[in-house]
């Protein structure tokens, strides 16, 4: 499959408002106009990369893969059905909301929801950050994507094999934690992967379950300045910091990480590597970090 590029999230709240602050005053992303009692945010091109709508919980719903044309979604469509993979089309509001031409719902075998869509449209409506952000990383028209998501996959395997078998993801780099001296400790992988673009990763999958359905979500930024402006919004406004300032081993992010109302954390970064996949070789790192990156979850 062609899958180009991360392009939007559906996260459900129980308290859409936290998110008009958290997005706009700290993020720096614009609000724009969305479906009845949900919130919608923009920072580049596209209508918006994140809806946020109402619910029961605080989680990740959803992660929407672009894809390049309306021949590359039909023959995506064709894959999953000739693998027996589950699939529902996307209603006519349900693409009007996400403005795009067609999209088909699924899980992957951890249990993750995403959509597969074509033809998303462009804003032509200017940017224009409430934070004073120049601009965020996400390519010509924004395809290279908002970022990256790190999902949760306690059956690595079978869920990395399907991203990478079926859905055509590449393989980026390799990791394997383990967080005890006992040598029975299994550890836990984490897999990077990319897609048809230059981000080092777009996704990711560690070995781990997660009531909020999401590790992390990663957005960029065009310079360290940006990123120490978020640090102090964050600090004045007591939001738990839960990754300190570092720079990642194999992406060379520059980065920190923070608590959202969504109950999963969220990367800030800048200077993330721009990769050239032909006759990319993938990487086994041993650290996740050349230094920093302090992790400490909220109390």
């Amino acid at each position: 499959m062609n899958v180009r590029s991360l392009g939007y999230v559906r996260i459900q709240s129980t308290d859409p408002a936290q998110w008009a602050s958290f997005g706009t005053e700290v993020l720096g992303m614009m609000l724009v106009p969305g479906e009845e009692g949900a919130l919608y945010l923009k920072m580049d091109a596209r209508p918006h990369r994140f809806a946020i709508v109402p619910g029961d919980s605080d989680r990740l719903l959803l992660c929407g893969w672009e894809l390049a044309s309306a021949a590359d979604f039909a023959a995506a469509c064709e894959s999953l059905d000739a693998a027996g993979v589950a699939f529902i089309r996307g209603s006519e509001a349900e693409c009007a909301e996400r403005q795009v031409q067609a999209l088909v719902r699924l899980e992957d075998p951890a249990g993750n929801t995403l959509e597969l869509y074509h033809g998303a449209a462009l804003s032509y409506d200017k940017f224009v950050s409430p934070a004073g952000i120049p601009g965020f990383e996400t390519g010509f028209n924004g395809d290279m994507g908002f970022g990256h998501a790190v999902l949760p996959a306690p059956n690595l395997v079978e869920t990395h094999a399907f991203y990478r078998d079926l859905l055509g993801f590449g393989d980026t780099d390799y990791m394997h934690f383990h967080f005890s001296e006992d040598p029975a400790d299994p550890g836990q992988g984490l897999n990077f992967m990319h897609v048809q673009n230059p981000r080092h990763h777009s996704l990711a999958l560690y070995q781990a379950e997660m009531p909020s359905g999401c590790v992390h979500l990663m957005v960029e930024v065009h310079s360290i300045d940006e990123v120490g402006y978020c640090l102090d919004r964050v600090l004045e406004r007591n939001i738990p910091v839960t990754s300190t300032l570092g720079r990642h081993s194999n992406d060379r992010m520059l980065s920190f990480y923070m608590a959202t109302p969504g109950g999963f954390a969220l990367e800030f970064g800048c200077d993330g590597l721009q990769m050239d996949w032909e006759g990319y070789t993938p990487t086994v790192s041993s650290r996740p970090s050349l230094w920093g990156h302090e992790f400490q979850m909220p109390e």
